[in-house]
């Protein structure tokens, strides 16, 4: 059984989170050829690293092509971890579905052919530490981390037949397929002060994985360096209010992320920050699985982007 501390970071807890980011560049339409194809081939799997760790700041995001006004990126993940209760052996895991909508064109003359893609992608991320403790409510976690995803394409050609130098790479675009596997690991400082009167939880973290494809379409093949350093802070304490027997508490949240690798800049911001309040409920009294719920919002700010987000957390 989870103890209380445990809870994912990207929509606090086993949560869920909606978010709505923009970013100043539009996807514009690229010729279909093999080389265009690798280096979509090689973001996809850049945006796909967003979500390979648990962050808040991060955990769901949608990209706005300001010129279009439709969203060309969308991506919603669930995630939690925590320390096994009386051990020192810590597990935490990510499921992140991705929706990617590039656009291309079959050739390069005017008016060129617009090809419309649809790109659907599914990462897992586990993870496997163990806690040194370093002082009181302070441990070192090393923590190995292993991925794996697959891209889905979907295309609809609207105009007339494409060059043939662009097959290879319009059979990946009609039904082709790209899967990817990540090994990393993180290295995590947690300082963790519960008391009656308040509790404190302070995260850094740092994470390196690198995703790499595998096994898939001719025509694609591409890797990426995920990188993160990241800090997340939590305050809880008592609102004097009460409910199933227990406190009702508020809570603040502050995080920090600054993207590094092939992240950095990959979606127009090279750091998020996010301000976060809400109220939890205890439920330990009574004889249920869950022992905390959580009601969060969060305001994002970063160079070049804003958003919110509403996340649900729950502690076990």
């Amino acid at each position: 059984m989870w103890v209380a501390k445990n809870d994912m970071r990207s929509c606090p807890l086993i949560g869920l989170a909606l978010a709505w980011m923009l970013a100043p560049a539009a996807a514009l339409a690229q010729a279909v050829t093999d080389a265009e194809l690798q280096k979509r081939a090689n973001a996809i799997l850049t945006l796909m690293g967003f979500a390979v760790t648990p962050d808040v700041t991060t955990g769901s995001l949608s990209l706005t092509d300001q010129t279009a006004g439709n969203p060309y990126f969308r991506q919603t993940s669930l995630s939690g971890g925590g320390t096994l209760p009386g051990r020192r052996l810590y597990l935490e895991g990510t499921l992140a579905y991705g929706r990617y909508d590039p656009d291309f064109a079959t050739n390069d003359d005017s008016p060129a052919s617009r090809v419309a893609v649809k790109w659907d992608s599914l990462l897992g991320t586990g993870g496997v530490g163990w806690d040194f403790p370093l002082a009181a409510h302070l441990v070192l976690r090393p923590i190995f981390n292993l991925s794996l995803g697959r891209i889905e394409s979907e295309v609809a050609v609207t105009a007339a037949p494409p060059a043939t130098r662009s097959l290879p790479a319009l059979e990946f675009l009609s039904n082709g397929r790209l899967n990817a596997y990540g090994i990393g690991g993180s290295l995590m400082l947690d300082y963790e002060r519960h008391r009656p009167g308040n509790e404190i939880d302070v995260e850094l973290r740092y994470s390196s994985i690198h995703l790499q494809s595998f096994d898939s379409s001719r025509a694609v093949e591409g890797q990426s360096d995920a990188q993160t350093l990241s800090l997340w802070s939590r305050y809880r304490a008592p609102t004097g209010m009460t409910a199933l027997e227990r406190p009702v508490r508020y809570v603040l949240e502050y995080a920090y992320t600054r993207f590094l690798g092939d992240l950095d800049g990959a979606l127009g911001f090279t750091y998020v920050n996010s301000f976060g309040g809400g109220l939890e409920l205890d439920s330990s009294a009574r004889d249920v699985y869950v022992t905390r719920s959580r009601l969060m919002v969060r305001y994002k700010v970063g160079n070049n982007v804003t958003g919110w987000a509403v996340g649900l957390g729950l502690s076990f």
